[in-house]
C-alpha cells in the first residue's frame, strides 16, 4: 500500500511538471520600479532643479553674508563676573 502511494506522489510530481495546474498570472503595471533603476530625468527637469538648489544657496549666503545676528546672536554676550549680588538675587550679608 506504501508502495503505490509513493508511485501515484511521484506520477502526480511529474504531471505537474510536465501540465501545471492552478498558475497564478499577475497582470499589473509597470509603474513599479523593484531592483532596477528609475528612468532617466529629462533635460528640462535637470535645469529646473539646477535653478532651484542655486537659488536656495544664494538666499542662504546672502542671509549670512546681510544678516548675521540670526546665526551669531543681536546682543553681545554679557560678562556674567560683572554682575552684582543684588541682580543675581543673592541677599546681603
Amino acid at each position: 500500500m506504501l508502495i503505490s502511494r509513493g508511485l501515484t506522489t511521484i506520477k502526480t510530481l511529474k504531471n505537474l511538471r510536465t501540465n501545471p495546474v492552478n498558475q497564478i498570472v499577475r497582470h499589473g503595471g509597470h509603474s513599479v520600479n523593484y531592483r532596477s533603476g528609475a528612468p532617466p530625468a529629462s533635460k528640462n527637469l535637470i535645469y529646473v532643479a539646477e535653478g532651484v538648489q542655486g537659488f536656495m544657496w544664494w538666499w542662504i549666503l546672502w542671509h549670512l553674508w546681510t544678516e548675521p545676528d540670526h546665526i551669531l546672536g543681536e546682543f553681545p554676550y554679557p560678562d556674567p563676573t560683572k554682575w552684582t549680588n543684588e541682580e543675581l538675587g543673592i541677599p546681603s550679608e
